[in-house]
């Protein structure tokens, strides 16, 4: 896992008079999840933007695979990069399996292969295909959508997932359960992920690495173990506003 997907060099957003971002210089390895924690404002979702070139930085430069995303093709880029919103952005219009099938289809996959993934991907997100390829989001459970918006992004075999406060939406038991499967689809799939949160519990749960955001400006890098442990101030009132404990599913998933 030491390999890099993804680098931030020296990189900074701004807007006129306000920058949002940076300079921020940042790895994330291959196969590894890194959580980009912050409270709102601290730049997390503008630096989760730029890798899919949503947003394009004002100086430096951000790579994927080795290569700078202005040398992407926008839709190439994205299309190789799995993005999870916490509304899910799921069509309306589409059917379960129509939106699920969406990557696959733009990338002129065999229709009977897109019917198995879009099967093989539900089942991913423990949605049996048979009860739910049909229906349309309006028919489903917001936990169920947000599975929905995961096979989707996941859908396509990107390298990279982007997931931008994925469960915040959620209540607090659907957001437990997600969490969970989350850590099993992890373990399957092994991507390389990025995923945005404010949430102090859900980065010690989900993480290999936390990096730590505040007013654009990159605090630190920690392991979950580390996060607990540091003298940091900023660290230090992030454990004090949280009340909860992590529970670790087991010694490999930080591996």
């Amino acid at each position: 896992m030491d390999e890099s997907a993804i680098a931030f060099r020296g990189v900074t957003y701004r807007l006129p008079g306000r920058v949002l971002l940076g300079p921020l210089d940042l790895e994330v390895r291959r196969g590894e999840t890194l959580v980009l924690l912050g409270r709102s404002g601290s730049g997390k979702t503008t630096a989760l933007k730029l890798i899919n070139r949503l947003l394009e930085e004002t100086e430096g430069e951000v790579l994927v695979e080795g290569r700078p995303t202005r040398e992407w093709d926008a839709i190439t880029l994205r299309r190789h990069i799995g993005y999870v919103i916490q509304e899910t952005g799921l069509f309306p219009h589409y059917t379960v399996e129509r939106n699920v099938g969406l990557v696959p289809r733009l990338l002129g996959k065999p229709e009977a292969e897109i019917h198995e993934r879009v099967e093989n991907m539900l089942r991913l997100v423990d949605l049996e295909p048979a009860g739910f390829r049909d229906r349309y989001p309006h028919q489903l459970s917001g936990g169920q959508r947000q599975r929905v918006g995961v096979a989707r992004a996941l859908a396509g075999d990107p390298d990279i997932l982007l997931m931008d406060e994925p469960f915040g939406a959620l209540d607090p038991l659907s957001r437990a359960e997600l969490r969970q499967q989350f850590l099993q689809i992890e373990k399957q799939v092994r991507k390389t992920t990025v995923l945005v949160t404010h949430d102090v519990g859900e980065a010690l749960l989900l993480a290999n690495r936390i990096a730590l955001l505040e007013v654009g400006k990159l605090v630190g890098i920690y392991s979950p173990e580390e996060f607990l442990k540091s003298s940091a101030t900023a660290v230090a009132a992030y454990r004090a506003a949280w009340s909860g404990s992590p529970r670790f599913p087991g010694d490999d998933r930080h591996a």
